[in-house]
């Protein structure tokens, strides 16, 4: 446990962003027993003339004019940073040499900003956890000088198109300098690995309080005409992430199975032979409060991730959603998922889905699904941040700190 030490937190994600996020999660927690300074991201000139009409973005221009505060309390030990400045748009600039230039100016405006921040707060001796914010945070370390640089990776975000140009070469200078890495997932801690030795799986959490089969009052009606077997998935239908293959497959080779689909649809799902079989069906999108409702009547909870570069490494926190509930499920096999393998079934290919969500219906019990729910209901955002406490303190106390 870390007590009564001042945090800096920068990332990608605002903290008054419409959805959520680990690093979000994580500075709750944090702030449960220290004083957090949580860092939105500066707006950049692009974004600015792009998206000019978001209310989150008038917001901003509103706040860098000085007609709404910058630094905001969130709660006793909590503050919101909303950086004054305007950073260069360069994510895409080919020359490497061009880029440092104006990233380092980037950098050297924002660190202006957070500076002011915590001198206004009285903060020192200050740790700075950056999550995965690997262009505007780089110099940060030596512009800040803090007692620990830690940076957390959650995503393999150098597979993604926006982020290759500039990300493989700058993301891995960038874990080499940090006193500390911290992955959610096995396969980004050893990647890390390759540039600093501090590089450490610390877990992840996952709020699945809602995830209670006694908190479900009712079938939801969509759901009351569909028969039984169902085998069920929730989340976003994007074909890059999710293989349609195999759900096609599936609902070919069982047409006695009920394939159920809770989500909203990319164009490859929405135009894929899926939409022309008559045991699948797909409801949309649902509020948060309402999926443990349509989870709680699968049979058999399925993940099919597309094995690439973007999800090879990615915690799927559907499982811990799914598990929580107590339900068989099957999954791809990846290395994020060997976490999960003696609660799981990993499949490798559609033959193997086929195989095993049968032997998942065959299989489950009372004593099974109890298992699974209380094994989801230990990752926790309280465990998570406990994980990266120790080697934080591990290298502080092996280092000197």
């Amino acid at each position: 446990m870390i007590k009564n030490r001042d945090f800096i937190i920068v990332g990608l994600q605002a903290l008054d962003s419409k959805i959520g996020s680990n690093c979000i999660n994580i500075a709750h927690e944090i702030a449960c027993h220290n004083r957090v300074l949580y860092v939105n991201y500066p707006l950049d000139r692009l974004t600015k003339i792009r998206e000019k009409n978001d209310p989150i973005i008038q917001k901003r221009i509103r706040i860098n004019k000085g007609e709404e505060a910058d630094l905001v309390q969130v709660n006793e030990n909590l503050w919101n940073l909303f950086p004054k400045t305007t950073l260069e748009s360069i994510s895409q600039l080919p020359l490497d040499g061009l880029f440092d230039f104006f990233n380092r100016i980037n950098n050297k405006r924002f660190a202006r900003e957070i500076k002011k921040a915590i001198d206004k707060l009285g903060f020192s001796n200050y740790f700075i956890f950056n999550d995965s914010d690997m262009f505007r945070s780089f110099y940060l370390k030596e512009l800040l000088q803090p007692e620990l640089y830690i940076y957390y990776t959650r995503d393999n975000l150098i597979a993604v198109d926006f982020w290759k140009k500039q990300g493989v070469r700058i993301e891995a200078a960038l874990m080499k300098k940090s006193d500390l890495v911290v992955a959610n997932s096995t396969y980004l801690a050893e990647h890390a690995a390759q540039f600093n030795p501090h590089s450490y799986y610390v877990g992840q959490g996952c709020d699945v309080s809602l995830f209670d089969e006694k908190l479900v009052k009712e079938m939801p009606e969509d759901l009351k005409p569909i028969g039984k077997p169902i085998i069920g998935y929730i989340g976003a239908l994007f074909s890059l992430r999710l293989d349609i293959e195999v759900l096609e497959y599936l609902a070919t080779q069982r047409k006695d199975w009920s394939i159920v689909l809770v989500g909203p649809e990319d164009e490859a799902f929405k135009s894929s032979k899926l939409h022309q079989m008559s045991n699948v069906y797909f409801l949309g999108s649902k509020p948060m409060e309402q999926l443990p409702s349509y989870l709680n009547y699968f049979d058999v909870a399925i993940n099919p991730q597309q094995l690439n570069e973007v999800t090879i490494g990615n915690y799927p926190r559907k499982i811990d959603e799914y598990l929580a509930m107590g339900k068989p499920t099957v999954a791809t096999r990846t290395k994020a998922m060997e976490v999960f393998e003696d609660h799981t079934y990993l499949a490798v290919n559609k033959e193997d889905y086929l195989e095993l969500v049968e032997r998942a219906l065959e299989e489950n019990t009372p004593e099974k699904a109890t298992e699974r729910s209380i094994f989801a209901r230990s990752h926790t955002w309280e465990n998570n941040v406990a994980a990266i406490y120790e080697h934080m303190l591990h290298l502080m106390q092996t280092s000197n700190l």
